[in-house]
């Protein structure tokens, strides 16, 4: 389906990692079925960064210094994560260890790593949560950090292992593009959690008319209606999973990005939540969206800006499909989407 695309193409990892200047580490507590991902820019990089939230619950840290006229206008680091407020620790753990590398802002008397975060809801998902005054979020920041690196895992890794996706698994997915006409290469990363569906009935990706080289198994979109209703599975012992869920996602590109531009495209990103997720946005989602620029690549005026958030957005499309098609069951009351769709993918050989 990459017809569909002319020109543009994946990078040669398909990975926000195509963008030049970062990296991914991600990291897991198996036993509260939880984790943190971290998307740092290395070298010292700095990358100019913004963020838009649209969810009704979401749960963030830092993200008020990344609105538009504030002091600070790059970062060192995003980071998500499970675990809902406690989660947000996991950028504490990033925080501290990219402090004891003497990096961050510059404020003339000591370097202040800038490292928002956000986190996703993933207490009612069956894991051990009893860890008392000791969360492991703090660690898993650190251990997702120093493991960081161009190749990651997706599916049931980092802020997705324990997510849900409507009924199925959810997880973390990734897609890259190259764009010929401003010579820029553009990717996401989303941890999918969402109440919202991201198949129709039929079982096809609601993203199926933007994939990319057979990325989330090449199905096609769908061909039955689409539910706008929310989806709350019922887990062991007949429990219902909570009602607060939560997708989160970082885009980024190589581009020579303003502040004021990086802001523009985390608000065009927004677009690619609604291509991939229904019903999205809803009160007990917190679904939020970090937008990076490593001025690596190419200056960009306004069409060009246009251009690369619509890409953006279809990046983020695909990197919500990807992460719930790679993601397998971590227990006898969990359902992948390759298990459900077993016929599905049988069809078709």
């Amino acid at each position: 389906m990459s017809g569909l695309h002319g020109a543009i193409h994946t990078g040669p990892k398909n990975a926000i990692t195509d963008v030049s200047g970062l990296i991914v580490g991600n990291a897991e507590d198996e036993a509260a079925i939880t984790g943190a991902t971290v998307v740092l820019c290395e070298d010292g990089l700095r990358a100019t960064a913004a963020v838009d939230v649209s969810g009704g619950g979401p749960g963030t840290r830092e993200t008020d210094a990344l609105a538009s006229g504030t002091l600070v206008d790059a970062v060192d680091a995003v980071v998500i994560a499970g675990g809902s407020a406690y989660g947000l620790e996991a950028a504490g753990g990033v925080h501290a260890w990219l402090g004891a590398q003497d990096r961050g802002f510059n404020t003339g008397v000591a370097k202040v790593p800038i490292v928002p975060g956000a986190i996703l809801y993933d207490l009612a998902n069956g894991g051990d949560k009893n860890w008392g005054e000791t969360p492991p979020f703090r660690a898993l920041g650190i251990q997702a950090a120093k493991s960081a690196s161009a190749d990651f895992a997706l599916g049931n890794a980092g802020a997705g292992y324990g997510a849900r996706s409507g009924s199925l698994e959810g997880g973390l997915g990734t897609a890259s593009a190259v764009d010929p006409v401003t010579g820029c290469t553009i990717g996401a990363i989303a941890a999918v959690n969402s109440c919202g569906d991201v198949v129709a009935e039929d079982g096809r990706f609601i993203a199926g008319l933007l994939e990319m080289d057979d990325e989330f198994g090449g199905f096609g979109p769908p061909t039955s209606p689409l539910t706008p209703d929310p989806v709350y599975p019922k887990l062991g012992h007949g429990v219902q999973m909570g009602k607060m869920n939560t997708t989160l996602a970082v885009v980024a590109c190589d581009a020579a990005l303003s502040h004021e531009d990086t802001c523009r495209l985390a608000v065009m990103s927004r677009a690619g939540f609604a291509r991939a997720i229904r019903p999205v946005f809803s009160p007990f989602d917190g679904d939020i969206v970090f937008s990076l620029a490593t001025g690596k690549g190419p200056e960009v005026d306004l069409i060009g800006l246009a251009r690369l958030g619509a890409i953006a957005a279809d990046c983020l499309t695909r990197a919500i499909a990807r992460g719930v098609y790679e993601a397998r069951p971590l227990g006898k009351d969990r359902v992948c989407w390759r298990d459900k769709y077993t016929d599905l993918c049988g069809a078709k050989g």
